[in-house]
């Protein structure tokens, strides 16, 4: 029984996100929709572009961008729109600047200290053989 019931809950959340997605009206501003939404991050999901996410900040997010659009905005308007609400982690491929260097650099500094615990790890666990065992 829970089975079927997990069945029918996850076909009945999938029909409410097919239900959220707005039906284009215009292909050439969904299309510069998309291509702005590839360029920003999913405040929720941070790992995907607003294009890819289908979380519900990010569905509102891109229909504030079709509305910035709509009224006649640049890219590079809505670009800046959405940074400054939310500041440069907004982007996917944020700037690099004094304050997105943790953005950059982190991932390198933590696969250094990764890779460096490790050695040290396994050097520490290397014993030499002792004699006549």
């Amino acid at each position: 029984m829970p089975k079927v019931f997990l069945i029918v809950l996850s076909i009945a959340i999938g029909f409410c996100a097919f239900a959220a997605s707005p039906v284009p009206e215009d292909p050439q501003l969904e299309k510069r929709v998309m291509a702005l939404a590839e360029a920003l991050r999913c405040l929720v999901c941070q790992n995907q572009t607003l294009a890819d996410s289908h979380a519900a900040l990010a569905i509102d997010l891109k229909n504030r961008i079709r509305e910035l659009v709509r009224d006649g905005k640049s890219e590079r308007e809505v670009l800046d729109f959405m940074v400054e609400r939310y500041g440069d982690f907004v982007l996917y491929r944020p700037p690099l600047r004094a304050t997105t260097v943790p953005l950059w650099a982190g991932p390198f500094i933590l696969l250094t200290l990764g890779v460096t615990g490790l050695i040290v790890w396994l050097r520490k666990r290397k014993t030499p053989e002792t004699e006549g065992t």
